[in-house]
Parts: C-alpha cells; sequence; structure tokens
C-alpha cells in the first residue's frame, strides 16, 4: 500500500470523527433549549357542572353571539317574536307595524291559524267516519272542501312570521285559539255533520270579515285581503254543504 492510499485512509477516519463533534455540539444545544411549561388541567373529577355550563354557554356564545338556542313568543297571543334573546334572531321586526299594531294583527292571525288547522282536522275527522247513503258524496266532498282552505294554514303561518311572528304548532295551543272544537266521539249520521259543519263555517266566516276590518285598521292591509279570501272560500263551501240539507232523504 503507498502513502497516498495510507493518507486516504487516515482521512476517511477523521471525517469520522468530525461526525461524532457535530452531534455532540447539536445535543449540547437541544438540551440547552427549555422545554415549554405545561400548566395543570384539572382532572375529570375535579370539573365541576359550574365549569362545564359555563363552557358549554361560552361555545354557544361565540358561536352565535346571542343567548339561549330557544325562547318562547311573547305577548297574549305568544306570537310576537321580535324581542326574543335567541340565536339568529337579530333582525326580526314587525316591519311597518307599531308594537300595538302588530298586537292586533297577531292575535287575529294565531286565532285563524290555530281555527284553519281545527277545521281541516274536523272535515277529516267527518270524512273517515260518516257512513249510510250519503257516505260517497260526503266522503269526496270532505277531501275537496280540504284542498280549498289547506293553503291557508301555511300562508296564515308565514304571514305572522313575515310580521315578526312565531306561530303556533302544539296540540295544546291549537285547542285554545280556535274558535272550533274537533270532536272526540264518533258520528256517522250525514246531517248531523254537516249541520255541524255549516254552524262552524258560519261562525268563521264572520270572524274573516271582521277580522279584515280589525287588521285594515291596524295598518295592515294585505293580511286584510287575505282574509276576505278565505272568508269567500268558506261562504262557497258553507252554500254547498247547507244545500245538501234540503235533500229531505237527510233526514
Amino acid at each position: 500500500m503507498t502513502r497516498a492510499s495510507k493518507g486516504t485512509k487516515t482521512g476517511g477516519t477523521g471525517k469520522t470523527g468530525v461526525g461524532r463533534t457535530s452531534r455532540k455540539k447539536a445535543a449540547d444545544q437541544e438540551s440547552a433549549v427549555q422545554e415549554p411549561q405545561v400548566q395543570d388541567m384539572p382532572t375529570q373529577d375535579e370539573t365541576t357542572p359550574e365549569m362545564m355550563a359555563q363552557t358549554a354557554q361560552d361555545g354557544t356564545l361565540q358561536a352565535e353571539g346571542e343567548g339561549a338556542p330557544g325562547a318562547e313568543a311573547q305577548g297574549e297571543a305568544k306570537a310576537d317574536a321580535a324581542h326574543l334573546n335567541t340565536p339568529h334572531n337579530r333582525l326580526v321586526d314587525h316591519g311597518y307595524l307599531t308594537e300595538e299594531e302588530f298586537g292586533t294583527v297577531a292575535e287575529t292571525l294565531q286565532r285563524n291559524l290555530a281555527t284553519t288547522i281545527s277545521l281541516y282536522l274536523k272535515f277529516k275527522k267527518y270524512h273517515w267516519d260518516i257512513r249510510g247513503r250519503f257516505f260517497r258524496d260526503l266522503h269526496l266532498a270532505y277531501d275537496e272542501f280540504i284542498e280549498e282552505i289547506f293553503d291557508g294554514i301555511d300562508e296564515q303561518a308565514e304571514r305572522l312570521v313575515a310580521l315578526g311572528g312565531s306561530p303556533v304548532a302544539a296540540p295544546s295551543d291549537i285547542e285554545r285559539f280556535s274558535l272550533i272544537q274537533v270532536p272526540t266521539e264518533t258520528v256517522r249520521d250525514a246531517r248531523t255533520q254537516v249541520a255541524d259543519l255549516v254552524q262552524d263555517l258560519t261562525r268563521v266566516s264572520r270572524g274573516y270579515r271582521d277580522d279584515s276590518k280589525a287588521v285594515d285598521d291596524a295598518n295592515d292591509p294585505v293580511t286584510a285581503d287575505l282574509y276576505n279570501g278565505y272568508a269567500g272560500t268558506l261562504d262557497k263551501i258553507r252554500w254547498m254543504l247547507q244545500a245538501m240539507m234540503d235533500d229531505d232523504r237527510m233526514n
């Protein structure tokens, strides 16, 4: 082996020594860096219900910037939703209506919505229970009348929402506000059913006419127009049912 070859081998060994020195310096520098201090967190046993509730509330407030996720509508008619401290409710208002005007309009909408739902259910109840000579005529006619009034349910509810209100939906609220009652007993007789419906339709149609004037005086001609249309529809249904009662065979 020549000297040049020995020199090359020795040089290789020298490079290995330099590698060990570099690694040692890196280790010394790493040990010199202070580890970040971790604060002690409460264990599951140390977390109180108050802390958990506050955490949940903070999360809701941060996400929405509002209060409780749900709240009951205000006012005697349980209809005013414009002042609720609840998410996504900051821009809800009564539009061009004053508080007093809204109160007048909202009461009629809430009552008429509940009444329309009850009338729909009453027609359905009689549609299912009818028997006898006039079964087919009334069974089909009741569904035809339902089609004429059904859209009014959504229209009245959405009109109330558009004015900053919240419509009733719970069965107990519908029963509370409705002008008519859904029968709990079974009625088979055609004349008994029709006479009962004619009486209800007379009351409800008169109510729409009175409410039309009331909401018009409360600066809401739009709702007044809706009520006039509903009154016309109910007058027509009442006429058709009353005409059937002139048949002696229904006695």
